[in-house]
């Protein structure tokens, strides 16, 4: 089974880049499942229903958010529903909106989606993300589980990727939005990388227009969330091959300036 992995999308850039170029992407790799981070979908912060939907129609068949998951509140039905291909960090505290995992069907195989929040130089405090997955590992009754790590700390995510290394097909970070050089099969066959990178504009600073970062550091002073203009942009991506075990046996970067 080959797993296509976005990078985070960054807005209206983002956006406007998977249309030129998931296109060919698709019928370059002929992919069995695609999957994106979508924390940055809708004007770079959360997802909406209409920025997926536009997403969905160009491809994406599944997506993973992280700590803007609740930007947009129109978004809390579609993480409830089961079926609907969007799932929000499994570690957040009982209570909040939300599956802590979804399965999914792709070639006739059932797949299961786990998304979680790292917790090193956050201000939120989530639940311990371990043993949180510890706890849905032993309720998923399939051999494909995919794992989003959300986290600031290369590290906390290195540990996440030893510490599932043959429970899951796959563990990628996201977060940084910075693609990592670390991708690798790990020795009891789970693909691992530590952060995806995005699909967003170059002249800026992850995808954020470089003056109101200037102004948030400068000033130490709250700015408006906007995302750098259309242009040049990374396209970030990899292409996983899994076994009928799950577990991974090749893979391909995918990284172009678009």
């Amino acid at each position: 089974m080959k797993i296509l992995i976005l990078g985070e999308i960054i807005g209206r850039p983002g956006r406007a880049k998977i249309k030129e170029v998931l296109p060919d992407i698709l019928k370059q790799y002929s992919p069995d499942f695609v999957i994106a981070n979508g924390e940055h979908l809708a004007a770079g912060k959360g997802l909406t229903v209409e920025k997926m939907q536009e997403m969905e129609d160009l491809g994406i068949n599944f997506f993973t958010t992280g700590n803007h998951v609740f930007a947009h509140k129109e978004i809390c039905p579609l993480l409830e529903d089961p079926k609907a291909p969007v799932v929000r960090p499994a570690n957040y505290p009982p209570g909040v909106p939300g599956k802590e995992y979804k399965t999914v069907v792709a070639k006739g195989q059932k797949i299961a989606v786990i998304n979680l929040m790292g917790r090193t130089f956050f201000r939120l405090e989530f639940d311990d993300p371990f043993r949180k997955v510890d706890e849905l590992l032993k309720e998923i009754k399939t051999n494909f589980v995919i794992v989003d790590i959300h986290a600031e700390a290369t590290s906390e995510k290195i540990l996440m990727g030893d510490y599932l290394d043959g429970r899951v097909s796959i563990v990628f970070g996201s977060h940084t939005h910075v693609p990592t050089c670390d991708y690798q099969i790990l020795k009891n066959g789970t693909f691992y990388i530590t952060d995806i990178g995005m699909l967003g504009p170059i002249d800026s600073v992850i995808g954020l227009k470089k003056e109101v970062s200037r102004e948030r550091v400068l000033m130490q002073m709250p700015a408006r969330y906007e995302v750098a203009p259309y242009g040049p942009s990374y396209f970030h991506a990899l292409i996983v091959d899994l076994n009928k075990e799950g577990r991974a046996i090749n893979f391909e970067k995918i990284e172009k300036i678009v």
